[in-house]
């Protein structure tokens, strides 16, 4: 499982994690996988493509998985 830190900003929007993840190529795509209800969030699907991700969330989209963290520290 993979960790993306949050540093000093309070959340991360979803499309932007994906795309920051390199799991989509362009935002443009990461929306399109989200409305198609292929990411989850807490294990729940998840097709807001602008949610607030925040510390201690998990994110899964096709065989990756993520946890995000507050700080590295």
């Amino acid at each position: 499982m993979e960790t993306f830190f949050l540093e000093k900003h309070p959340h991360v929007e979803l499309c932007d994690l994906l795309k920051f993840m390199g799991w989509c190529e362009s935002g443009a795509a990461a929306k399109a996988v989200i409305a198609e209800g292929q990411v989850k969030v807490n294990g729940q699907v998840e097709t807001r493509k602008r949610c607030k991700i925040l510390a201690d969330q998990q994110v899964e989209f096709a065989s990756s998985k993520l946890v995000v963290k507050a700080s590295a520290e």
